[in-house]
């Protein structure tokens, strides 16, 4: 978890808290117990609360498979620094961050499209 952590402290937003920044990203912690190395991450960007966007994922509406079947819990801590930010910018950052995800080392990523 700390390669992930300095992977997305690495990343910075512009948009940040600017008018018209109502878009975050979110990180969800997998588990998938069949895999070799169990643990992995999510990353999707919403203009709604993540906390709302996780339980619609776990609901099934607008699912991420791995994210319904596998989401522990949302990370906020990783990206609290990033959001809210405008649209385009967490689209951008949505990749950037899967990106740096795997860059670091974290062995199963998904999202970041």
């Amino acid at each position: 978890m700390a390669e992930a952590t300095r992977a997305a402290r690495s990343l910075s937003a512009t948009t940040r808290k600017t008018r018209g920044a109502g878009h975050s990203v979110y990180v969800v912690l997998l588990r998938d117990p069949r895999r070799s190395d169990p643990w992995g991450l999510y990353v999707g960007q919403t203009s709604r609360d993540p906390d709302l966007r996780f339980d619609q994922h776990k609901a099934g509406y607008k699912a991420s498979g791995a994210a319904r079947r596998f989401g522990q819990q949302l990370l906020p801590d990783l990206v609290a620094h990033l959001n809210p930010m405008r649209r385009w910018e967490a689209l951008d950052l949505e990749s950037a961050l899967a990106e740096a995800f795997r860059a670091a080392g974290v062995p199963w990523v998904e999202g970041g499209h």
